[in-house]
């Protein structure tokens, strides 16, 4: 009886806690007679109750903050990703040889372009499927049986041969180029339809989705709100199920254009590598073909004229109808699309594919994005009222549950890819749209190793990278911080208070984090509560292996690796990895003038020098800029 009471006053079936509070005998429901009154045992209860929901209340705090670190550190990296846009117009107006540069904009970064006629007996000629491959062989037009071995094969981590990739890619494009920008799509009496957000390679997210909800038919409608790539490792895999389902149901599946269906994009996030790595013949005849499908993707899906569906969101200039008019495969890599868009309406491609609601009204420009705006419930109100629309549906943002409702219902955010940031860290959820077009949400999570974790092991592990990815972004930014911190302790003692730490680590970092709650995990305290601000960088070191680097250079090599190598890949148009010392030197002193930075020219010479180890006049600039990151001094010693 004392056991059920206590389960009832705590709610629910709590297993791991309920097993813990049994271990501790020294609770006074577990000292209890039979004769002890219920009252007593309802007292203990309580006590429980209020432990219980204290240690509930540490652990969602210790997980939302968490989740605040991983999202405020992506959208850092999206605005360095947006600010390559004004490097590269930099780059044309300052550059000895602008004609290679120009290229850029206007060329894949493959130098074998495939033939727009190139049909698929051409291919077939061109590339040899050898009798050793075990994959699905493809024909097309292709049938539901072939999708079925693609789903088969890749459930089984088998590859598409590389001929019938492109040929499915060509066929794929083909179809692209006859729809409009906006699809337009009705609901009968008894057809559903579902709308999926960002997977990015996410694979498993996908092969559940279609597990619970049935495969594409003509039965069963799909609406697929783009970030099919980027970040996971099967973002191949995903666009040739979808690419697939596509040809045979081509009314029935419907693809929306994400802000990473981009080639720079897929240069910065990942890719890019992926498809190198798995068809090392074939890899840029792909990546070409695929600039090239991007590009033709439909903008936007309306269901019965009532509700709108895109990626990112909307702004107080979105107009629909020159949405609808504009030629959109123009718009190749919408990344550096205030170079091109001189010919469109303001930025309009940009605010559909990045802005987010917010509940403020509004319409102001995204700063934690760095591209797209803000937009607010006023901005919705007027576009429905101009459009005659009920709800706008979008992804484009990371939810915790999946999904996300604002604006008095009028828009919902519907984020697909499960353990988005790290194993157990979110849901995924999809939306079933019925015919009188209420939503209703289907959450899931894949877990692969979470279920032999308990809560508290689960919110620990991701507690723990998302500190990890912060001590790299201070380490990496560690002389401005050094600066900052020095300027509140006008005695010199290395200590400062944890306001002015937290009003320094804010200034140089700007990530709208909760500072003095983190503080405990990020820097050292003395016994008079004052900070030791040089502890910040303790557990952490520079992997500088090559001596000629001065600690200013290393330190901004290592902040703008991810850039340097971007830029580096699209200059090196044959993709030998190589780089002439003249090409380098003149990028780095580009790139450093163009963010204002002062690096010594005859620093960087030295270094460039140091490291053509053959003499030949080029360095492989990939392993070069690798050598510069960030280590966590206990890790290399747990794996030395």
């Amino acid at each position: 009886m004392y056991m059920y009471l206590l389960r009832h006053v705590m709610g629910g079936d709590h297993s791991y806690l309920f097993t813990k509070l049994i271990e501790r005998r020294d609770y006074p429901a577990f000292k209890c007679t039979p004769l002890l009154s219920v009252l007593t045992v309802i007292r203990a209860a309580i006590l429980i109750q209020k432990w219980y929901r204290f240690t509930m209340a540490r652990l969602e705090m210790r997980r939302r903050y968490s989740l605040s670190i991983f999202q405020s550190i992506e959208y850092a990296d999206e605005q360095d990703q947006l600010q390559l846009s004004n490097f590269f117009t930099f780059m044309l107006d300052h550059c000895s040889h602008p004609d290679s540069v120009s290229e850029i904009f206007t060329s894949p970064s493959a130098p074998q372009v495939v033939d727009e006629d190139l049909c698929l007996k051409e291919f077939e000629k061109k590339i040899d499927v050898p009798d050793s491959y075990y994959g699905p062989r493809l024909s097309f037009p292709l049938t539901v049986e072939d999708a079925n071995a693609l789903l088969h094969a890749f459930r089984n981590e088998q590859l598409l041969h590389a001929r019938y990739v492109l040929q499915l890619l060509s066929e794929t494009r083909r179809v692209l180029k006859e729809m409009p920008n906006i699809t337009h799509l009705s609901t009968s009496y008894s057809k559903d339809i579902t709308v999926c957000g960002d997977l990015h390679g996410n694979l498993d997210d996908l092969l559940l989705i279609f597990y619970k909800n049935g495969l594409p038919s003509e039965q069963n409608c799909y609406v697929f709100n783009g970030d099919f790539v980027d970040r996971g490792k099967n973002s191949m895999e995903i666009l040739i199920i979808l690419f697939a389902f596509l040809l045979i149901y081509p009314n029935d599946l419907h693809l929306n254009r994400g802000n990473h269906e981009d080639y720079i994009m897929n240069l910065r996030y990942g890719f890019t590598k992926e498809v190198s790595k798995k068809y090392k013949d074939h890899w840029k005849q792909i990546l070409c073909l695929l600039r090239d499908v991007f590009s033709w993707l439909p903008l936007a899906t309306i269901i019965d004229s009532k509700v709108l569906i895109l990626h990112g969101g909307i702004s107080d200039t979105t107009d629909l109808d020159f949405l609808n008019a504009l030629e959109r495969s123009k718009v190749r890599d919408h990344i550096h699309v205030r170079v091109i868009l001189f010919s469109f309406k303001k930025i309009l491609i940009l605010d559909i594919l990045w802005s987010d609601p917010r509940s403020q009204n509004g319409c102001t420009p995204n700063k934690s994005r760095g591209g797209g705006c803000y937009f607010g419930p006023d901005v919705t109100a007027k576009l429905f009222e101009r459009y005659n629309l009920k709800m706008l549906i979008r992804s484009h943002e990371f939810k915790p549950e999946g999904y996300e409702i604002s604006h008095d219902g009028k828009v919902i955010t519907i984020f697909s890819a499960s353990n988005y940031y790290e194993e157990g860290s979110n849901r995924g959820a999809y939306i079933k749209l019925t015919p009188e077009l209420t939503p209703r949400f289907v959450q899931y999570q894949v877990s692969k190793f979470t279920r032999r974790q308990n809560l508290r092991e689960r919110v620990g592990t991701i507690e723990s990278s998302a500190l990890k990815s912060l001590r790299e972004k201070i380490y990496a930014h560690r002389s401005e911080l050094t600066s900052a911190f020095a300027q509140y302790d006008v005695n010199g003692t290395g200590r400062i208070s944890v306001n002015d730490w937290a009003a320094a680590m804010e200034s140089v970092l700007q990530l709208e984090l909760p500072w003095r709650m983190l503080r405990s995990q990020l820097a050292q305290m003395n016994p008079d509560g004052e900070v030791d601000f040089m502890s910040c960088f303790y557990d952490l070191k520079m992997d500088q292996p090559i001596k000629e680097a001065q600690p200013a250079l290393a330190e901004t090599l290592c902040r703008y690796r991810k850039d340097l190598e971007i830029i580096f890949n699209i200059i090196d148009k044959d993709h030998s990895g190589l780089i002439s010392l003249e090409e380098f030197s003149q990028t780095w002193r580009l790139f450093t003038s163009h963010l204002g930075i002062d690096v010594q020219d005859d620093s960087i010479d030295k270094l460039v020098l140091s490291i053509d180890y053959n003499k030949d006049g080029h360095i492989d600039f990939n392993e070069f800029l690798e050598a510069f990151h960030v280590v966590h001094r206990l890790e290399k010693k747990a794996t030395s």
